[in-house]
């Protein structure tokens, strides 16, 4: 076994153990913090856009949204 990833497992073990001794409103607390961590971690790795990433997110938009400007009439 690679000497990194028995050190992972290991440590994942010792946390896990350290976890099941605490009483349910403390092991609840943990679960929201490692959720903050993630969130946190996960934000911080910029996210490349892909097609149709933004589908859903604007909840209105004019009718009128596609017909020509007022302003641009001269130039057409």
């Amino acid at each position: 076994m690679c000497g990194k990833i028995k050190v992972y497992l290991m440590e994942t073990i010792v946390l896990e153990q350290k976890v099941k001794q605490l009483p349910p409103q403390a092991r609840r607390e943990v679960s929201d913090y490692v959720d903050f961590l993630l969130f946190k971690y996960r934000e911080s790795q910029p996210v490349k856009p892909y097609a149709g990433c933004m589908k859903g997110t604007f909840l209105w938009m004019s009718d009128d949204f596609n017909e020509p400007l007022d302003d641009f009439k001269d130039y057409m």
